[in-house]
């Protein structure tokens, strides 16, 4: 339920793949301006971006973070399945 309505609402919002790297064990968020600024000029050489030209940075850092939330809720969800069944299994 939940996963299905961020996903969906990371889709309403075109925020999908505002993050440019993917990366299994996740990534850390910018943390001061010109991180901002180099991120969202990685995302400006994307597909995406040329449907909205007119994007300001603030505008961007919204679509970032709901992309950021979404794979974080994924990685929590995929934990909560990866840990008990690792330790079921090797339980026996």
């Amino acid at each position: 339920g939940g996963m299905v309505a961020v996903g969906g609402l990371t889709r309403l919002t075109k925020s999908g793949l505002s993050m440019t790297e993917w990366r299994l064990q996740g990534s850390m968020f910018p943390l001061n301006e010109e991180q901002w600024n180099e991120e969202f000029q990685r995302y400006q050489k994307y597909p995406e971006f040329q449907q909205r030209k007119d994007m300001s940075l603030n505008e961007f850092k919204t679509i970032f973070w709901w992309e950021y939330g979404h794979r974080m809720l994924g990685r929590f969800i995929g934990l909560c399945f990866v840990v008990p069944f690792t330790y079921f299994s090797f339980r026996r």
